[in-house]
């Protein structure tokens, strides 16, 4: 089992937070969970091996070009057979660049990519199989995002302007009033939880939930500083309000995570 990142190139950074390569030759069956992210991404199974997710107690097999909406509580997957995979992991707030529907709806699912945006999709899957080099594989998607980019050139203002806000909610982990925030950025708290949440799939207060919770894997995955330590850097009132919240995301407690982390969960903790 072998993950490997990829920067973008300068011309989709401000889009891309990576690309990744999962690769595992080994037949075998396991399960996982995935834990929210914050982000949304796109992933091109190029392998033979099959995925599935958990769907209200029942597991389904994913597609072979899996969109991945904002996971907002654990979600648990399965897998059997030898994988290549190559995934496309989106900015917060810059999905909004890339697909023309109100992200919200793609929301704690796996959608197939060819039945939102068609034969585009469909098309690069089919060259990704026929390249073997990841060098050029990445090739390939990036000409295919930068074709996409240039669709949406228009919806350029109010995405920046999310992103904008983001960045000063990230900065500030502590400021959790929706009416503060909308003030500062000289807008209503309304259309504040309107635009976050069209463009992000996440509404304020989950985006400022889920990027504590991100920062607090980091810190446990360290194992270098008590859980009370932890809670403060990242923002929570005290050592049981951030447990409470990181079980919500997890199913399972700090002490728990820092005992059983997968290879999974390990590699995209970024």
């Amino acid at each position: 089992m072998e993950f490997k990142h990829f920067l973008p190139s300068p011309a989709l950074r401000p889009y891309i937070r990576h690309y990744y390569i999962f690769e595992s030759n080994a037949n075998i069956a396991f399960e996982d969970t995935v834990f929210p992210s914050g982000d949304m991404e796109v992933i091109f199974n190029l392998g033979e091996g099959a995925w599935e997710a958990e769907v209200e107690n029942e597991f389904y097999k994913n597609p072979l070009i899996e969109l991945w909406g904002q996971i907002t509580k654990p979600l648990a997957i399965r897998s059997k057979g030898r994988h290549a995979m190559l995934g496309i992991r989106f900015l917060t707030h810059s999905a909004a660049y890339f697909f023309d529907d109100e992200l919200g709806v793609f929301n704690n699912r796996v959608t197939d990519l060819s039945d939102i945006i068609g034969k585009p999709a469909k098309i690069l899957h089919a060259q990704l199989l026929e390249e073997t080099a990841a060098e050029r594989r990445i090739a390939l998607v990036e000409d295919f995002l930068i074709k996409r980019l240039s669709r949406n050139e228009k919806r350029s203002f109010s995405i920046d302007k999310v992103a904008h806000i983001l960045t000063s909610i990230k900065n500030n982990a502590a400021e959790t009033n929706i009416s503060n925030i909308a003030t500062k950025h000289g807008i209503t708290p309304r259309y504040l939880q309107k635009i976050i949440y069209q463009h992000t799939g996440l509404s304020p207060k989950s985006f400022n939930k889920i990027h504590r919770f991100q920062h607090s894997l980091k810190l446990i995955s360290r194992n270098d500083q008590p859980f009370t330590s932890i809670a403060y850097e990242c923002g929570y009132f005290d050592q049981s309000h951030f447990i409470r919240d990181f079980k919500s995301f997890t199913g399972i407690t700090p002490s728990a995570y820092l005992e059983n982390n997968s290879p999974i969960t390990q590699a995209f903790v970024q």
